[in-house]
Parts: structure tokens; sequence; C-alpha cells
């Protein structure tokens, strides 16, 4: 099948700079946001933070809408750029990072709920001590729910990686890295819910492999788009 290559590049560029985006809004509200707001078993503590960074903890709820909201843009174009390499493949990737996204929507809720609550706005008979337990309780749910993202985002991208490597306009290895970064998102994702004691050791060493994947296959379609010397993509 003929593909105008500009067309091509200008695709694979669009889906470099969603990405993008997309991973910075996750950096924020997985990494700096946690850092600044949650003080790890000390419940007081943490619910002062919340209280006291009111603003901070707001913008949180807004960046995971954001960021699901940018997902979905991602998904399309990415779906576009690999549908002719193989279609059921591109589909698969496509719905196996859909299914995360009620997901974010609910765990939004969730944080909305937890301010309300420490805020008094909700639940005014209960004693503040009370409250806090409950807000933490949401907080908890999420932090759960998080693993049961982090097992989807490891699904998808082994799909996305197959495709990589099939394509011919990306460089193979960054397939291979893609696939990696997956089964790094999913044994630490099954390791925190049966082996909860190990989850920190195991996310450690899985952490190398999720920058060399989704970082790699970032940057090659937002600087370099697709290899100049290819003008044909056969459907597999």
């Amino acid at each position: 099948m003929e593909t105008n290559l500009s067309s091509l590049k200008k695709t694979a560029r669009l889906a470099g700079f969603l990405y993008l985006i997309w991973v910075i809004t996750g950096i924020y509200g997985m990494m700096y946001l946690p850092s600044k707001i949650i003080v790890k078993g000390d419940v007081v503590a943490t619910a002062n933070k919340i209280l006291t960074n009111e603003f901070l903890f707001r913008t949180g709820i807004i960046n995971d809408l954001f960021s699901a909201t940018i997902c979905v843009f991602m998904l399309l174009v990415l779906y576009r750029l690999f549908r002719h390499v193989n279609e059921g493949q591109a589909k698969l990737m496509v719905i196996l990072f859909f299914l995360t996204l009620p997901v974010v929507f609910i765990m939004g809720a969730f944080n909305i709920t937890t301010l309300m609550i420490l805020k008094g706005e909700i639940l005014k008979t209960f004693e503040l001590s009370q409250r806090q337990d409950l807000a933490m309780l949401f907080l908890n749910i999420n932090e759960y729910g998080t693993l049961t993202l982090q097992l989807f985002w490891g699904l998808w991208l082994i799909p996305f990686g197959q495709l990589v490597y099939k394509s011919g306009f990306i460089p193979r290895i960054i397939g291979v890295f893609l696939i990696l970064n997956g089964v790094a998102y999913i044994i630490p994702s099954f390791t925190s819910l049966l082996f909860p004691n190990y989850q920190t050791l195991v996310s450690q060493f899985a952490m190398p492999f999720w920058i060399l994947g989704e970082i790699s296959i970032t940057l090659w379609l937002l600087i370099k788009g697709v290899k100049n010397n290819i003008s044909l993509i056969e459907k597999q």
C-alpha cells in the first residue's frame, strides 16, 4: 500500500508530541504531586498537607482528566499511524488502553470526594479523626486503582511494541524496548498485589525499562518521525 511519506511523518510527529505531553502529565501526577502531598503512614500529616496545598491537590485532579483526554487523541493518532501494519493489533492496542480511562475518571471523583471530606463539606457529623481516616481510605483506593492501571499500561505496550517492530519505519529495537517496558509494568503490578513487601524492590528494577521503552518511542516519533527511505507499508 503506497503511503505518502510526508503525511506519515506528520502523523508520527503528532503522535510523538501527544505522547510527550502525556508522559509529562504522568510524571506530574504520579511522581511530583505525591511527593508534595502524601506522607506515608501519617494520616494527620497527609490530611494537613492536602488542606494546606489545596490548589496543588486540585491541579492533580485536572492533570489526570487532561492526561486522559490527551491519551484519547494520542491513541487515535497511533491507530492511524499503525493500522496499515496490522489492523487487528492496532485495534487491540487502542482497546487495551481505552479500558483504563473509566478508572481514571472514577479516581478523579474519589479525589474530589477526599477533599470535600477533609474540608468538612460533607459528613459534617463525623469527628475530625473519622473524616481523616475516611479520606485516607479514598486515597488508598486510588493507590490500588493505580496498580490496576499499571497492569493495562503494560498490556497495551505489547501490541504497540509488536506494531513498531513490524512497521519498517521505526527501528525494531524500539519495538523490543516497548515490549520489555510492558512486561516491566505488568510484573510490579502483580507483585504489589501478591507480594506487597517486595513491591518497592521490583519497581526499582523495572524503572529503567519504563524509561527505555516509552521515552525512546516518544523521542523517535517527535524528532525523526519515520525513516526517510520508507515509501511502502505492507499490511501484515
